[in-house]
């Protein structure tokens, strides 16, 4: 787990009970930093557009592609989404 932290804001990968731990500290604003979901072929794809990021297309498990997600955000250091 990473928790990217500035004077302002706190980032890190949706996780249920680090939000709840965030929420009990003030007032929480959740911004999607991907999407993934099935594409028309049944694949799934990668969309980490919201954070200038690629457009990772056709893993054939969702486990496969959510990992793909996690990577990518961690290599580069959760950004900001838009």
């Amino acid at each position: 787990m990473e928790i990217r932290i500035n004077k302002d804001e706190v980032r890190f990968i949706y996780n249920d009970d680090l939000l709840k731990a965030m929420k009990e500290l003030g007032s929480v604003d959740i911004k999607r930093a991907s999407h993934v979901e099935p594409n028309s072929n049944g694949n799934w794809t990668v969309d980490l557009t919201p954070v200038n990021g690629p457009i990772i297309e056709n893993y054939q498990r969702r486990d496969e592609a959510l990992k793909s997600e996690v990577d990518w955000l961690l290599k580069n250091k959760i950004p900001q989404p838009k």
